[in-house]
């Protein structure tokens, strides 16, 4: 029993020249932790171009505020989304009343109601979209200085919450038509593109007016004032002049590139002519404020968390 318990109580020899091995792996696997992943964030500066793809990285988060700002806005509200309806409806009639009714506005033998709402619509999308997007980033204070995410997201978001409100008010533009018997031709496949490129608008001037805000807290006072003077500079509820009137209006609309996008779409769903030299003018115009809005914005939006 005594040579049996000595030979339990000592261990054999290689277990005892295992266990010295079996702590240096232990050790030296403890010691030598893989490296994390590390992701450096730092500012380029100058003019930069929009990084569509961190945009696309950034896609839920971009789905998450447009669905917050179309709750907020419609939040602890009686009619909720009818507002979106029932905002164009009551311009339109306040429209006809005052220049179909009493000046007797010309409409290209379309009914007035019917011929005013297609030019509100657009335009309500274009006006909503600059003045949200041009307010988003100071809105939007808390969410800059907390975390790190692409910040043209915000003014993204606040465009898309606003063709959210003109997908809706469209249907009023449909009913409309059936009601009235206008039909338009194939022609009607131009308002897809034609509202994407006055969404773009919305986000050009929309992006650009943003940064500025930041900076120049005088541009919330000026936003109202713009897009409200900038739909009587656009053929809106009336009829476009023709190209060689003159005056200051008319010479304003011409070179407005709302009027050709604004007229297009009008066209495209009434079955009217459509213009097509001052809409190819003025989606190039479009454009290229975007992509100079954009990288703009981009330049200078290293800087909001420290001034906003």
């Amino acid at each position: 029993m005594n040579r049996i318990d000595a030979t339990l109580a000592e261990p054999s020899e290689s277990q005892t020249s295992s266990e010295p091995a079996q702590a240096d792996r232990s050790s030296s696997q403890a010691e030598t932790p893989p490296e994390p992943l590390v992701t450096r964030i730092t500012p380029a500066g100058g003019w930069r171009l929009v990084d569509l793809g961190e945009l696309w990285r950034y896609r839920e988060l971009l789905f998450f505020l447009i669905w917050r700002d179309v709750k907020v806005r419609y939040r602890q509200t009686v009619l909720g989304v009818a507002w979106a309806i029932l905002q164009p409806v009551l311009m339109v009639a306040v429209f006809t009343v005052f220049f179909g009714r009493l000046a007797g506005l010309p409409s290209a033998g379309i009914p007035y109601p019917l011929f005013a709402l297609a030019g509100l619509l657009p335009w309500m999308f274009f006006a909503a979209s600059v003045s949200t997007a041009g307010n988003s980033v100071v809105q939007s204070e808390r969410l800059v200085t907390k975390i790190y995410f692409p910040r043209l997201a915000i003014p993204f978001a606040a465009v898309g919450v606003a063709a959210v409100d003109f997908c809706i008010a469209f249907g009023v533009l449909g009913v409309l038509m059936a009601w009235y018997g206008v039909w338009p031709g194939i022609q009607f496949l131009l308002v897809i593109p034609i509202a994407l490129v006055i969404g773009l608008a919305g986000l050009a001037f929309g992006t650009g007016l943003a940064a500025l805000n930041v900076r120049y807290r005088d541009f919330r006072y000026v936003i109202p004032f713009l897009v409200q003077f900038w739909m009587f500079a656009t053929p809106t509820v009336y009829m476009q002049p023709p190209a060689d009137a003159s005056g200051v209006m008319s010479v304003l609309m011409w070179a407005n590139p709302m009027t050709g996008l604004i007229g297009g779409f009008r066209s495209a769903c009434l079955g009217l002519p459509i213009p097509w030299a001052q809409l190819a003018v003025s989606s190039a115009v479009i454009v290229a404020v975007a992509v100079v809005s954009m990288a703009y914005f981009r330049k200078v939006e290293d800087d909001f968390a420290d001034i906003i």
